[in-house]
């Protein structure tokens, strides 16, 4: 039998159960079960410009993203950036679109890969959310105290931790635990930036992926997330997560650090951010000579806008037009059997004594 899931369309609980010991007549109490929420970042509704507006208000909002003074930075979200950016925003997102099931890339994977986990656990209520935009966290935990869950890990999907993702996510569920009345016992998975399961993953698409192609790279560009260098210096341990994972990655492929170069994409605004910028490594590297060049970007789980549009698009045409000839994306871990294997690793090692 397939672990129970909360429906999305907010179907009442199916199983209830007296408590130990009730008296007779006691109202049917949900409790006793186990959830597990997956928390991905987050997606507008729609590759429209209202909905990615709503999507980036929320996000650009959180003071995890940007902890500049609010005096500061309200008038600049509020006056510049939500009348400027989404437009701009919605038609990359509708470049990515999956017109199928008409959602983001990030929300089909996510989901996916909720429902492979459920398939290993018989009994829990296996979950999705998003940090922003829908399904909110504090939908998803309220329907999963519903169905009577009394313990639930939270895993956020990111690999590298940092106060902007990791963290976050964190403010969020607990935020949401402030306005229960019975608040389930919560644990939060930590970051599995050197888990073995992860790095083999990586390897295993990688492979596959180079396996699919009719030349061979001459390099291949690790890509993460960018963030502010200030970040860093306070005291976030993302950089160092990320090099790690570079390395343990380099290991495993039998890569050196000039084949393979650490790169951070995705800068936003006027400060300097974690160097060296991916969208300047793929031109150097392209006026150097390289003719041949793929991307990999271990800090995504799910392909999202920043892989499919920022890097297998915009990087791509970067390299070519710097005189490139042949350039790939490798495909993140997405809802791959390798994928599900890493999910289901870090579910049974954090719910211990639980499950």
């Amino acid at each position: 039998m397939k672990a129970q899931r909360n429906m999305m369309d907010g179907s009442k609980p199916t199983e209830t159960n007296r408590p130990i010991h009730a008296p007779d007549g006691h109202p049917a109490i949900a409790q006793g079960r186990v959830g597990v929420l997956l928390v991905n970042l987050g997606t507008p509704d729609a590759p429209e410009a209202g909905a990615v507006r709503r999507y980036l208000r929320e996000f650009l909002s959180d003071q995890r993203i940007v902890d500049l003074p609010r005096a500061i930075w309200l008038p600049v979200l509020y006056g510049i950036i939500l009348n400027v950016r989404p437009a701009a925003t919605a038609r990359n997102y509708k470049k990515i679109w999956r017109e199928e099931s008409d959602e983001s890339p990030l929300r089909y994977y996510t989901r996916a890969q909720s429902d492979a986990l459920a398939a290993q656990f018989e009994g829990a209520v296996i979950d999705w959310a998003m940090r922003y935009g829908n399904p909110s966290i504090e939908s998803r935990l309220d329907a999963m105290t519903a169905q009577g869950c009394t313990r639930i890990l939270i895993v956020p999907l990111y690999p590298q931790y940092s106060a902007t993702t990791t963290a976050s996510v964190t403010d969020a569920v607990f935020d949401a635990a402030k306005a229960m009345r019975w608040q389930p016992a919560i644990r939060v998975a930590p970051a599995f930036h050197d888990e073995p399961a992860y790095i083999d993953a990586l390897a295993a698409e990688t492979e596959r992926h180079f396996n699919t192609l009719d030349w061979k790279p001459e390099r291949v560009i690790m890509s993460f997330h960018g963030l502010p260098q200030r970040y860093f210096d306070a005291g976030d341990p993302y950089h160092c997560h990320c090099a790690k994972t570079a390395r343990l990655l380099r290991e495993k492929m039998g890569w050196t650090d000039e084949f393979a170069p650490l790169a951070f994409q995705s800068k936003f605004g006027r400060e300097k951010w974690l160097e060296p910028a991916t969208d300047a490594t793929i031109e150097e590297l392209a006026q150097a000579g390289v003719k041949n060049l793929a991307v990999i970007m271990p800090g995504f789980v799910s392909d999202c806008i920043e892989t499919l549009e920022e890097i297998d698009i915009s990087g791509r045409e970067i390299f070519m037009a710097t005189g490139g000839q042949n350039f790939t994306a490798v495909p993140c871990l997405n809802d791959t059997p390798e994928m599900t294997a890493l999910l289901t690793a870090i579910t049974e090692r954090e719910t211990a004594g639980w499950l």
